[in-house]
């Protein structure tokens, strides 16, 4: 038998040869190759272990196929908002109670709010799924596990990612789930506004959540408020007006005028009143060149504020055509001195003209509002500011009257069960609003005439000496102390004897505001003191002014306060 084999191997041989036509040389190679036993039993596994390994195929497939038809899947990457939004829905889930292997974290998923506060401690500690561990739960009774895990992202950097494998049919129960954990990550944050800059990387980030401010807390000029408020409503509800007659869907607000004078506090305030996220756009920023300040900007959401401050700063000597004759140098300066100023000088890679075809150019984002702010509107270049780019132009001035007056009611005026407190106490014992053994004392203060420029109701019976010690003592209070609960009309009293010590377009919001603070709980002193101050303000103001002007720069330029 085993001798028939090689002869039956080169009959084989011999009829292929034929057949084939190969050279005598060939054959007997080829006979030579056929004849060894181990390769039969080669080619008998080949065959054998790719049939096994296609019948395996064919499994997986038909069993992946299979599961398909019963389970929904999806992932959520933490460079995504929907990861937040599934992280803090899974971080309430009462599961991880009772889960063996959890993940302990002080995260605040974005949110500054107090569903992520504990009563006792700055941070509160929350459970999410533990990295590479899989969880079982349900959602409206349909079984589902939960798998957190980092996934390679990049060469240098890595992410994490959320899968969701939910056992249904009917792939809606996805939707319902996506849904619900982002009405509870919006109903988190509906007191909070998310604040976004952008990165080396030319990319939005969120940097922080603040409260919203209520629009009334803004002292203004009568007007502005309501203008800018009611401006804005009626831009995000007409996208169908400015669509039907072929108007770019944008709109922008230059404020301009003194630093301290309330610009980006009403921009804050107006963010939180329509609902949008800030999206803080530096010009500056180590970089940023034209096609990347368009790319940035026409990343933005459909509905966000843009906010570019103080843009008259952006550059050299402002945002205008001819700062590079505003930057030649001074004859009278020496070389030192011009290449150390321009070395401390803000270096930006973004010109005028990538500015203005990013605002409103044709890749510019629409249904995005824009606001600017500057403290000189001179500097700036007309085709800047002009309509299509900056269509409403509001000026912000230094504090009225009227102004000081609504800011002191606004620090001292009780509200809500104070109010109440204030009320009664005020018609059952007609004291002054103290609840200590002060009382007496500030009800004295309270029926004295106007103070007097020393901060002081007596100070006639002083020497000279006792006003330069009394001068330089400072006298400060514990704000943990509750303030004194003052009738409405005492403050109304108060409020408008201190407006009167307050000149008009004099000093900024901000001053006034940083004032009044340090005097948060002692409305009366506030009141005393208030003069005096005006005073040292006013003289400083003058000092400032002096010595800016013997360096050269235009007097508009000083001012004190440099707090929008």
């Amino acid at each position: 038998m085993n001798g028939t084999a090689p002869a039956n191997i080169s009959s084989v041989t011999a009829s292929l040869a034929d057949v084939l036509d190969m050279p005598p040389e060939f054959s007997a190679l080829l006979t030579a190759f056929l004849s060894l036993a181990a390769l039969r039993d080669w080619f008998k596994l080949a065959i054998i272990g790719g049939f096994i390994e296609t019948c395996r195929r064919l499994y997986s497939t038909s069993w992946t196929g299979f599961l398909d038809k019963f389970w929904v899947v999806a992932s959520f990457d933490d460079d995504d908002t929907s990861y937040n939004w599934i992280l803090f829905w899974l971080s309430k889930h009462p599961t991880w109670s009772k889960a063996r292997r959890i993940e302990v974290t002080t995260r605040d998923f974005d949110l500054n709010s107090d569903l992520m506060e504990d009563d006792d401690e700055d941070r509160q500690m929350t459970y999410i799924p533990s990295l590479s561990s899989k969880y079982s739960l349900w959602y409206k009774g349909h079984y589902m596990t939960v798998s957190r895990s980092e996934v390679q992202n990049g060469t240098w950097r890595t992410k994490e990612r959320v899968e969701i494998c939910i056992l249904s049919r009917d792939t809606s129960i996805l939707s319902d789930l996506v849904l619900e954990a982002k009405t509870y990550y919006k109903a988190a944050k509906d007191h909070l506004i998310a604040i976004h800059v952008s990165d080396p990387s030319n990319n939005w980030r969120r940097v922080a959540s603040r409260p919203k401010r209520p629009l009334k807390s803004i002292i203004l000029d009568p007007g502005i408020k309501d203008l800018l408020l009611n401006d804005a409503e009626d831009f995000l509800q007409s996208r169908d007006w400015y669509s039907d007659r072929g108007i770019p869907f944008r709109r922008g607000y230059l404020l301009y005028g003194a630093p301290g004078s309330g610009k980006t506090s009403i921009i804050q305030s107006l963010a939180g009143e329509l609902g949008l996220d800030v999206f803080i756009i530096s010009l500056s920023r180590s970089g940023l060149d034209d096609s990347s300040l368009s790319e940035l900007i026409s990343e933005l959401p459909k509905r966000c504020i843009a906010l570019m401050e103080d843009i008259d700063a952006a550059f050299h000597q402002g945002v205008r055509r001819d700062r590079e004759l505003d930057a030649t140098p001074d004859s009278g300066k020496s070389e030192k001195q011009e290449h150390d100023k321009e070395r401390d000088s803000p270096l930006s890679r973004v010109t005028l003209s990538g500015l203005l075809n990013a605002l409103d150019g044709i890749g510019a984002q629409e249904g995005r509002i824009l606001f600017a702010t500057t403290n000189d509107y001179h500097a700036l270049d007309p085709a800047l500011c002009r309509p299509g780019r900056m269509d409403l132009h509001i000026e912000f001035k230094l504090a009225s009257k009227l102004q000081a007056e609504e800011l002191y009611k606004c620090f001292y005026m009780p509200s809500g069960p104070a109010a109440e407190d204030a009320k009664a106490q005020s018609d059952t014992s007609g004291d002054s609003g103290y609840a200590s053994p002060a009382s007496s004392a500030a009800k004295d203060l309270a029926d004295a005439g106007p103070p007097s420029p020393t901060g002081s109701t007596d100070s006639t019976t002083l020497s000279s000496s006792d006003a330069e010690k009394q001068s330089l003592l400072y006298t400060g209070s514990l704000s943990s102390f509750r303030a004194p609960l003052l009738p409405r009309e005492k403050v109304h009293e108060l409020a408008a004897r201190f407006a009167e010590t307050i000149p008009e377009r004099e000093l900024s919001m901000a001053s006034l505001q940083g004032y009044l603070m340090t005097y948060k709980i002692r409305p009366y002193e506030a009141v005393d003191g208030a003069l005096a101050w005006v005073v040292k303000q006013l003289e400083e103001k003058e000092k400032a002014k002096s010595a800016r002007g013997r360096s050269g720069l235009r007097p508009d330029d000083v001012t004190p306060d440099n707090d929008d």
